[in-house]
Formats: C-alpha cells, sequence, structure tokens
C-alpha cells in the first residue's frame, strides 16, 4: 500500500462513493421523471410517489449508514489517540480539542504529537490546519 501523506490519506470507495451514489442518483431522477410523468398522463399518483418516496429513502439509508459508521470510527480514533496521549506524558488530551482535531492529529508521529496537541487545543486549528503543520505522517490505513 502506497504511504500515506497529506496529499493522499483521502480514501475513497468506488463501488460505494462512485457506483452506488451514482445509481441511487439515476433512481431519484427516473422516480421523478416518472412522477411528472405519471401527473401530465391523470393517472394514479399513488405508484409514483411510492417509487419517489423509495428513492429518497434509500439515498438517506446509504448517506446516514456512512456518518454512522464515519463517528464510530471517530469515537474509537478518539480513545486511541487520548491513549497514545497519556503513554506519551501521563495526562489525557486536552478536553478542548474537537473530535475533528483529535481525528486529524492521529497522523502526527509520536515526536509532534504531543506538541501538535498543545497548540491544537492553544491556536484552535482546524483539521486542515492540523494535517499541513505535520512533517513525519503516520499513516492510517484502517479508515475508509
Amino acid at each position: 500500500m502506497q504511504e500515506q501523506n497529506l496529499k493522499n490519506h483521502s480514501q475513497l470507495v468506488p463501488g460505494y462513493h462512485y457506483v452506488l451514489f451514482t445509481m441511487l442518483l439515476v433512481i431519484l431522477v427516473l422516480s421523478i421523471v416518472n412522477l411528472v410523468s405519471t401527473i401530465s398522463a391523470g393517472t394514479s399518483l399513488i405508484p409514483a410517489l411510492m417509487f419517489l418516496l423509495s428513492a429518497v429513502c434509500l439515498f438517506l439509508i446509504a448517506f446516514l449508514l456512512r456518518s454512522f459508521a464515519l463517528k464510530a470510527q471517530d469515537r474509537a480514533i478518539k480513545a486511541e489517540e487520548n491513549l497514545r496521549h497519556f503513554a506519551l506524558t501521563g495526562k489525557l488530551l486536552d478536553s478542548s480539542l474537537k473530535v475533528q482535531q483529535i481525528v486529524a492529529l492521529r497522523f502526527a508521529s509520536d515526536d509532534e504529537f504531543v506538541a501538535l496537541a498543545a497548540r491544537a487545543a492553544k491556536e484552535n486549528l482546524s483539521n486542515k490546519d492540523i494535517k499541513a503543520a505535520i512533517k513525519t505522517w503516520r499513516g492510517d490505513y484502517y479508515r475508509v
């Protein structure tokens, strides 16, 4: 696997991000076309509305499943980085750090992690600023 850095650490799953969402978008568009043609034909709206509602539900399910998985990963990363900070310093991470800041800090090597965590808390750095400040990148190959 290619070594991660600031430019290539984002991961996309082609089957999910491209294929599934393209298919869902096509289904949504077709359901809208079906509803419009049903209205113009003057036939029963119930099947067309059910088709549209089903398409919207599928879209929401796909989006929510992804967000739930990311929240669970963020929670695990927060616990791991808190433990890592405790192992390095004997103290927990600053409680003012936001989850997204902690998620970004996971890429920092042990040598720069503690100082960068303190700086992130003090200066309220964004996750992008934290990642840009990392000099020795520590890859995370498990998060998708």
